[in-house]
């Protein structure tokens, strides 16, 4: 089996994707700036970055902001000649990725971009509702705040709240304040009733490159941690308030901590012509935090033992089989619920 190095392996996602991966039997290895690490290897460091790669190596990149990141990774990936799968989220990101096509084709790696809940589980789930044309796609997220609050997504969080993002309305991408709309959700219990706030999501890159017919990509987030949605709500019209709550995110992720929800939902809205919807819900507890970082595993896994076969810069639906994905998701704890 090939090596599977895990950059950010001493942090939250890096963490549980190295403790799920040697779970089940494969060879991680840890990789990140501080001491304590199989390798020590910044992101944004060439040198590091071909020192510590090796050919055919499996790299699972879990260290976020990723709104911040360069594309050095990817570019000692093209060098060196190792697949490369990412968990990002931000939409900038991912579409950088995607300009490099050319480049990442023709050498033959493999790249898989956005591998985690945005955007293969979303195209898993779209695949999954048999929907062949969808108009609209709209995520929901109601993470178990208890569990998951952690620098990389309060990071990633905050670079939302009162920033311009894409979306995709009525078949054009256009710019709107992260977190200044809000819409409800019936989500399935124990959650209930909701509210979720506009978010930045990588599918508006990644889904309608497979489905044409998509006029619609939306993602909408709720804290659920009292009073934080307000809040956040206020400070996406205050760039003073932005501001001052980068300075203090740590404590704040610690009160997130203390009072947030220990159930988690991730769902999805699948809107077929006609009007005709397919809802699909993903609902965990203890463990539900493991999902963003289940399809990176899975197709890592599948890579380093020799069973992956789409090549070069994988669109966001060949990345995991919605089978195999929700299987493993139910291991887990993860109940997967449709609701048409």
């Amino acid at each position: 089996m090939r090596r599977i190095v895990v950059m950010g392996g001493l942090g939250f996602f890096g963490s549980l994707a190295v403790q799920r991966l040697r779970a089940d039997g494969a060879q991680a290895l840890t990789a990140a700036r501080r001491p304590g690490a199989d390798l020590q290897i910044d992101v944004e460091d060439p040198v590091s970055l071909r020192a510590g790669l090796r050919p055919g190596d499996v790299v699972i990149d879990t260290v976020g902001p990723f709104q911040d990141r360069s594309l050095a990774l990817l570019d000692a990936a093209l060098e060196v000649g190792c697949d490369l799968v990412d968990i990002a989220d931000s939409r900038a990101y991912v579409a950088r990725i995607y300009e490099r096509r050319p480049q990442i084709d023709a050498k033959g790696i493999r790249v898989l971009t956005a591998c985690s809940s945005i955007s293969a589980i979303s195209a898993a789930l779209v695949r999954a509702s048999a929907v062949a044309s969808p108009v609209r796609v709209t995520g929901f997220l109601a993470p178990a705040t208890r569990f998951a609050a952690n620098p990389g997504s309060g990071g990633s969080l905050l670079r939302s709240v009162g920033h311009p993002i894409r979306v995709l309305r009525d078949g054009r991408l256009v710019t709107r304040l992260g977190w200044s709309e809000s819409r409800a959700f019936a989500m399935p219990p124990p959650i209930g009733a909701t509210r979720g706030y506009l978010y930045e999501t990588a599918d508006v890159v990644t889904l309608p490159s497979i489905w044409p017919s998509l006029r619609t990509v939306e993602f909408y987030v709720d804290s659920r941690v009292p009073g934080l949605n307000l809040a956040f709500s206020v400070m996406a019209r205050s760039a003073a308030l932005q501001a001052l709550a980068a300075r203090f995110m740590r404590p704040g992720l610690a009160v997130a901590r203390a009072l947030g929800s220990t159930v988690g939902c991730l769902a999805f809205e699948i809107e077929a012509p006609g009007d005709t919807l397919a809802r699909y819900a993903l609902v965990g507890s203890k463990y539900g935090h493991f999902t963003p970082i289940a399809p990176a595993v899975l197709a890592a896994r599948a890579i380093a033992e020799g069973r992956f076969q789409p090549v070069g810069l994988v669109p966001a639906h060949q990345q995991v089989e919605p089978d195999e994905l929700l299987g493993y998701l139910k291991g887990l704890g993860i109940a997967s619920i449709r609701q048409t």
